[in-house]
């Protein structure tokens, strides 16, 4: 990093943020506060939740778990730093600290699309073969599953943020954007980004495209497995097991699609910043929301956790 930095001359950048109209910026300052304090609550309540009650410490809430903290964390990388751009004159990021925001957005962002698909596995196992559960799910399986989670998110993170420190930035330090991103920064490189767009579409194909088969074909084998189900009850707990993961996944990868997957001459950059919002603040506060709200397991730790602490 130190090397580019000094073959470049801009060793900062400053970050345009969301909006310029100064009228807007205490109001969205204190709701985005707001959704930050929330996803800060709502995911470290559900870790904390899982953690406490060995009722919960099944393959499912494992990665439940997992994905509260790849959450937490998510929003952790971006949103301080976007609470910046609307109580400061200028939102200013260092070379290295732009990438390495850079770095840990895109290693939460794969890992999180990944820890999707592996929950799409976890809830086809259960419903589709209920009898082996237990041993196709053991708790090294699940450690195998969550590790390739987390090598999958360093990959894809490596591989973009090293084609990114490769080039030269001589030109405008202004980061049209909210937070270190792929596409804003190509846009102010003075050298060649065709490594990079590469990189961009055979990663960001593999991120999205390995994730979203798993889901869909696990999910079409679940359909297929309820249907099957001649009970009504049975069908009914067997689409409330995974609703809530269906909600999520819609959520993240709907979103994302929206902003990655249009044409850059449909969507603006100030409405793609605006679309980013809903997958980088939005789906990580909603995640936990969603969970507690459409689980009665959830539900029922909460308030036996909450009837401890009163009681005691």
């Amino acid at each position: 990093m130190r090397t580019v930095a000094e073959n470049s001359s801009v060793t900062e950048f400053i970050l345009a943020g969301l909006t310029g109209q100064p009228e807007l910026q205490i109001p969205l300052f204190f709701l985005f506060l707001g959704f930050y304090v929330v996803t800060v609550v709502g995911n470290l309540g559900l870790i904390t939740l899982i953690g406490l009650n060995s009722h919960l410490h099944t393959p499912m809430y494992f990665f439940l778990y997992n994905l509260s903290f790849i959450d937490f964390c998510y929003s952790t990388v971006i949103t301080p730093k976007m609470l910046m751009s609307f109580v400061s004159k200028k939102n200013i990021i260092s070379y290295a600290g732009c990438m390495t925001q850079l770095f840990f957005f895109l290693f939460f962002v794969i890992s999180e699309s990944f820890i999707l698909s592996a929950m799409a596995y976890d809830r086809y196992v259960a419903i589709c073969n209920p009898l082996v559960y237990m041993a196709t799910m053991s708790p090294q399986i699940c450690l195998l599953l969550l590790l390739g989670v987390y090598v999958m998110g360093f990959v894809g993170a490596m591989a973009h943020t090293a084609c990114m420190v490769r080039l030269t930035f001589c030109a405008s330090n202004l980061v049209d954007h909210y937070m270190c991103d792929i596409l804003p920064l190509l846009e102010l490189s003075c050298t060649s980004t065709h490594v990079n767009e590469l990189v961009v579409f055979i990663v960001v194909g593999i991120d999205i495209g390995v994730p979203t088969v798993t889901i869909f074909i696990s999910y079409a084998l679940i359909l297929s497995s309820i249907l099957h189900i001649r009970s009504t009850e049975g069908r009914s707990k067997a689409f409330s097991t995974c609703s809530s993961h269906i909600i999520a996944v819609s959520l993240f990868f709907g979103s994302g699609a929206f902003m990655y997957l249009k044409p850059s001459s449909l969507l603006p950059m100030n409405q793609g910043k605006v679309s980013s919002l809903f997958y980088t603040i939005v789906v990580p506060m909603l995640n936990p929301l969603i969970y507690s709200l459409r689980n009665k397991d959830v539900k029922s730790a909460l308030k036996k956790t909450l009837s401890k602490v009163l009681f005691s």
